[in-house]
């Protein structure tokens, strides 16, 4: 594809989006609008989807990358959330299985009664898991621990508890459900605000759009309007409603990526008690550690927000003590931080009590606007078919069943080993690997390496450009590849070569070039610890 056919193709894009009259039009392109698009777009119904910075931009880029049923809430006692949970991992395992893989985890014992209470509560875990169940936990002695984490704190070390949970790329998933809603025939497009809910009436009936590359500003007509934009949920429903009252109150999580020496082997560690009561994990992903993570309430949702030095503070104080090497600021490759959209009742329902949930919530409006918050990764689908199950009851649309719970992903395969054959990061492309395979032998300097610290080769700047929407150097290094959160640095490094070779893709210039490189060194020094 030409840097001209792509070029047109967002110009057709755009014209579809003014042009067309939708039966559902989804705000927001995380992971709860891109599955509710695929849900609406696969029942059958016509569906719009406009996202307006890019897709996962925010929270949905910035996980722990765990597709879990939450293993804290156990100790709630909050079986019904975990059990949705559960099903949900085990569903995405099937549909997604180039992207979710199994993870062992590992609670280290350091007191006799950590044995029963922890392996009690996870035998527990498994049968709620029921037939999609990943793999049974086992209970390990002080010997056993120390072989499949060799470097974890020795002192006193009893035996530890393996359990298992779910494992996965966030960013790569939300791009492999924009290619799915787009082969259901949805009509998506990135970089379009949202300026205005439009009523016909007392009903809302779309959306004033503005392009954010063109400045074209664009209205979007649809039978019934799902805001699913997380953290930015209250201010659609205040356009909506202006008397709206908030519901969403964010909560900062803080992730560090760490060298894989500080996590020899491929098992995690929970650790179970830390300085405020969390849960804070050590985990294995694309040979690196994460560790993470807080629960830092916010006053603002903020697109970009940064992790504060007591956030730092507290991973490296509370993993130091699993492991045999203390870490330090010095040995962070790359900080990130992502904000929860946590809910609150009372909302326009007037409702006096503040009770925070982790749960999702599905609202329609007076007008009939659907607004869809809350939840997790993990629970994306239950939450879109509760979206889109809610805009059928509100009778904009006609009755059709939802079908996702076996619809598999772009990308994903019924055969598990697939791509096996493929480097990591290619396997994250599934049935996509072998088209990135004969591009790089059609185009030879296209397999040069991104960077030497980085495990990509250079065609995937092509590929995002050509088939991912990716429209800015950003897209590419932060979640088409996941360059800045591997190593910042070494992002930064290779950005003015990304910039340039993705510029003749999109038909740019070298000013255009020069100007990516510089906002993305403005990036990234936020994910630095200088």
């Amino acid at each position: 594809m030409s840097a001209a056919d792509i070029q047109l193709q967002r110009v057709d894009t755009l014209r579809k989006l003014g042009a067309d009259e939708f039966d559902v039009l989804v705000i927001g392109g995380g992971a709860t609008g891109l599955g509710t698009a695929v849900d609406a777009a696969n029942r059958g119904y016509k569906t719009a989807l406009v996202e307006a910075h890019d897709w996962a931009k925010a929270t949905s880029s910035r996980s722990t990358k765990l597709v879990h049923g939450g293993v804290r809430y156990l100790e709630q006692l909050d079986i019904a959330l975990v059990m949705e949970a559960l099903h949900e991992r085990g569903l995405l395992h099937q549909n997604a299985s180039h992207l979710v893989h199994p993870l062992a985890f590992i609670v280290p014992r350091y007191t006799w009664w950590e044995g029963p209470f922890y392996g009690t509560g996870l035998k527990l875990y498994d049968a709620l898991a029921g037939k999609l169940n990943l793999k049974a936990s086992s209970t390990l002695s002080a010997a056993q621990t120390i072989e499949k984490i060799p470097n974890v704190q020795r002192e006193d070390l009893q035996g530890g508890i393996e359990y298992y949970d779910g494992q996965f790329d966030d960013a790569r998933l939300a791009v492999n459900l924009l290619q799915t809603a787009q082969q259901f025939g949805a009509v998506a497009a990135n970089r379009v605000a949202v300026t205005k809910i439009i009523h016909d009436g007392a009903r809302a009936s779309g959306a004033m759009c503005r392009c954010e590359e063109t400045q074209q500003d664009i209205f979007i007509r649809a039978k019934v309007v799902v805001n699913a934009t997380g953290i930015f949920a209250d201010s659609i429903r205040r356009m909506d409603d202006p008397k709206a009252t908030a519901m969403i109150e964010p909560a900062q999580g803080v992730h560090l990526v760490l060298p894989k020496s500080f996590l020899a082997g491929d098992t995690a560690i929970m650790v179970p008690h830390t300085d405020d009561g969390r849960v804070l994990f050590v985990i294995p992903w694309h040979d690196r550690v994460i560790v993470g993570t807080t629960d830092t309430p916010m006053k603002v949702s903020e697109i970009e927000p940064k992790p504060m030095d007591e956030e730092i503070g507290f991973i490296l104080r509370n993993a130091s003590r699993y492991l045999q090497r203390e870490p330090t600021r010095a040995d962070v490759l790359s900080v990130f931080a992502g904000q929860r959209p946590l809910v609150h009742a009372g909302g326009t329902d007037g409702g006096a009590s503040k009770k925070v949930s982790r749960e999702h919530v599905v609202q329609t409006s007076a007008s009939g606007m659907i607004s869809v918050m809350g939840g997790k990764w993990t629970t994306y689908r239950k939450m879109a078919e509760d979206a889109v199950n809610a805009a059928v009851k509100s009778g904009a649309l006609a009755s059709a069943p939802c079908q996702t719970e076996k619809l598999l992903v772009h990308g994903a395969s019924h055969n598990a080993n697939a791509f096996a054959q493929h480097p990591e990061w290619l396997r994250c492309y599934g049935s996509d690997a072998d088209a990135l395979v004969a591009l790089m032998k059609a185009q030879p300097n296209l397999a040069a390496p991104l960077h030497a610290r980085l495990p990509y080769s250079m065609v995937v700047v092509a590929w995002a450009a050509r088939m991912e929407q990716a429209r800015t150097l950003e897209d590419v290094l932060s979640r088409r590849t996941r360059s800045l959160l591997l190593d910042a640095k070494a992002a930064l490094e290779c950005s003015a070569a990304v910039a340039q070779l993705l510029s003749e893709e999109l038909g740019h210039d070298r000013a255009w070039a020069a100007e990516q490189t510089a906002q993305f060194a403005h990036l990234a020094r936020h994910y630095l610890l200088t």
